[in-house]
């Protein structure tokens, strides 16, 4: 993926084949009033390009980060807010578009009613809980309450077959933790063993404000932290989950339910509406063996606490304030932020993810129009030829890969902007005054989608974002690149005001290249043209492709984040690999176009220079110090700062426009550059 958060986003797209001269913008040009003159290009280009704008912009107390993604989401955030208030006002007929999306704002922003309410709307799953009386009782209650959103142990659902990408298959992933990942469980430094002992804390909270006496809650805490230990243990490593053959153990689903039968997985997927499955795609068979075990061992005391607490932590955003709080407290722990956002934005973010495509067929009709589509699909044309072009001259790939590779880029599909077919919502049930039972109904709905997909016949056409997401994807099994409206957006610019040098830098490179990129990036590239997991490489260019990625791995494992936060390098290597190859891609179709040729300077920048600049400014983000050790651990991708100077170092280009010689701190010698691409 492009980015590292998914976030709402606009629409005010930026042109990609329009150079605009100083007087056409009227405004100060964004690349120049970003610059930090007191930073040396050689030295440090992500502070050279984005410090002038991180010094005058501090991190808003309710932020974990602030830059250019957080400027586009709130800019349509508002957009979206408008949209709601619209559509609440309007009264509409039940099962419209606006009755839907005005009703789930209006209960949601009726805090006093939430309040008064109090956890009544939970009173009847609070009661399923305790009903529980034996490992099928559990299992059961697991099942549906995983059905309404309050994730539980289990992490299953339908998706493409890796191996036959026409087939739509049950899958089944390692899950159960509530921390983000494994290492939270295992780390002993002191951050990671304060936030172990907070999440204790939190859980203590949650079930003693639910009734349950203090000292029972405290002990249950430190049972479910235990358990969920336990489990951490046996998780694979991010750099383990990145091998698709390793990750693929296709298993009859009565094996599985014989390997596994203290989870009466037969039953649990009947409830979930798949009561007829054949064979289950396991990634981590041993982590169903470890919940297996502790399912059998753990007494049932324990397994309904955890319940009871992810069931309230799965609303506390829809409960009263005092539950949104709690769990504010213990996240600003991983994130770094100081205060809530508003109600307004928390809605808004709830919404998306229960109706986002629902709202986004309201939001192009407003912001995004088809010449913009348009606009943005030609540049995609462009960064497929240029990787046409680099592929036929690699010097370390054999022909007959070569020839393969080609018709694999040939044939990646390019969405754009928007859904050429939208989804349906129209069983989708949204009430005027239970926000609790909205979200609810939402997930219910998602789950029943998901499912419904089994056994029939795969929708190439579908998006997994909206279009007003402020992100972009490679998906391997369709072999296609998906780029929102919202990922191409430079806040507070029209089209006009954009060149093209900082159009291919922003749009054609650490988006389209980088995206494209993924298709043959050390995972992607184990899939065919068709999108299936299938050997196209001989053996050599194989070899080749690892040992240049091996240069890769130790120059990103080289580079210290915070503290002694180091970026796992095999962890981000795909990721690495496409920002490294968008760069190159774009540049390569940059220089054919006639501002490049021209070469003449906006706001004192050379083209070449506005290129670079460009791409950076995909990177504008100041983050804090807990947000920046939460993604080193979990995230695909490294921090902002890493994005810009790393790959850059292995860009010989960016030598050459910024006069980057031996002693400066951006320097590589040749022969430690990535050449992959």
């Amino acid at each position: 993926m492009r980015y590292v958060y998914t976030l709402l986003a606009g629409a005010a797209l930026l042109a990609a084949c329009h150079t605009s001269t100083t007087a056409d913008r009227g405004k100060a040009d964004i690349l120049a009033a970003d610059l930090d003159s007191s930073a040396r290009p050689a030295d440090d280009f992500f502070q050279y390009a984005n410090g002038g704008w991180i010094k005058r912009n501090p991190i808003p107390a309710e932020e974990s980060s602030w830059g250019i993604g957080q400027l586009v989401v709130n800019e349509n955030l508002k957009r979206l807010k408008t949209i709601n208030l619209e559509a609440d006002s309007a009264h509409a007929a039940k099962g419209t578009k606006q009755q839907k999306i005005g009703d789930f704002w209006h209960a949601a922003m009726d805090s006093a009613g939430i309040e008064a309410k109090g956890l009544q709307p939970l009173d009847n799953w609070f009661k399923k809980i305790d009903a529980i009386h034996d490992t099928h009782s559990l299992m059961d209650a697991m099942a549906q309450l995983d059905n309404i959103g309050a994730s539980t142990m289990l992490s299953v659902g339908v998706s493409q077959d890796e191996k036959n990408s026409e087939v739509e298959a049950m899958h089944a992933w390692q899950g159960g933790l509530y921390l983000p990942e494994r290492e939270y469980y295992l780390k002993t430094d002191s951050t990671s063993l304060h936030i172990l002992h907070s999440y204790e804390a939190l859980i203590t909270h949650f079930l003693t404000m639910s009734g349950m006496p203090a000292a029972t809650a405290a002990t249950q805490a430190g049972n479910i932290l235990a358990l969920e230990t336990s489990l951490a243990k046996v998780h694979r490593k991010r750099e383990d989950l990145r091998d698709p053959y390793k990750n693929y153990n296709m298993l009859k689903a009565p094996d599985l339910y014989k390997m596994a039968p203290s989870l009466d997985l037969e039953q649990y997927f009947k409830t979930l509406g798949a009561s007829r499955i054949d064979t289950i795609i396991v990634g981590q068979p041993e982590y169903y063996k470890a919940l297996n075990q502790q399912v059998a061992a753990t007494p049932l005391d324990t397994w309904k606490a955890l319940l009871r607490f992810r069931l309230i932590d799965a609303f506390a955003e829809a409960l009263p304030d005092a539950y949104g709080v709690e769990a504010f407290n213990f996240n600003k722990l991983l994130t770094g932020a100081k205060e809530r956002k508003p109600r307004w934005k928390r809605v808004l973010r709830k919404e998306e993810g229960a109706m986002g495509e629902l709202l986004g067929q309201l939001f192009v009709k407003e912001y995004f129009n088809a010449t913009a589509k348009k606009r943005y699909e030609d540049l995609v044309e462009a960064i497929r030829d240029a990787y046409k072009h680099r592929i036929q001259q690699l010097t370390w790939m054999s022909d007959s890969t070569k020839q393969k590779a080609l018709v694999k880029l040939a044939a990646i599909k390019k969405k754009v902007g928007y859904p050429d077919k939208w989804k349906d919502f129209s069983s989708l049930e949204v009430t005027h005054d239970n926000y609790v039972q909205n979200l609810m109904n939402a997930n219910a709905f998602w789950v029943r989608y998901n499912i419904n997909k089994l056994g029939k016949p795969v929708d190439r056409d579908e998006w997994d974002m909206t279009p007003q997401t402020y992100n972009a994807y490679y998906n391997p099994s369709n072999n296609e690149i998906v780029l929102p409206a919202g990922i191409f957006t430079v806040p507070g610019y029209r089209d006009e005001q954009l060149d093209d040098a900082l159009v291919y830098g922003y749009a054609g490179a650490s988006t389209i290249g980088h995206e494209i990129t993924h298709g043959f990036d050390d995972e992607g590239r184990q899939f065919d043209e068709k999108g299936n997991l299938k050997s196209w490489w001989t053996k050599d260019d194989e070899q080749h492709f690892k040992e240049r990625a091996a240069f890769i791995d130790r120059q990103f494992s080289s580079f210290v984040v915070v503290d002694t936060f180091k970026i796992n390098g095999k962890a981000t290597m795909g990721e690495n690999i496409a920002d490294l190859g968008g760069i190159l891609l774009g540049w390569d179709a940059f220089q054919k176009t006639k501002q490049f040729k021209d070469n003449d300077s906006i706001a004192g920048l050379s083209p070449a220079q506005r290129y670079f600049l460009g791409y950076s400014l995909g990177w504008l983000m100041g983050s804090t110090q807990e947000y920046l050790r939460n993604q080193t651990l979990t995230d695909a991708h490294a921090p902002a700062r890493f994005r810009v100077n790393g790959p850059f170092q292995n860009v010989d280009a960016f030598y050459a426009t910024f006069n980057v010689k031996p002693g400066d701190k951006m320097y590589l010698a040749d022969s430690l550059r990535v050449r992959i691409w």
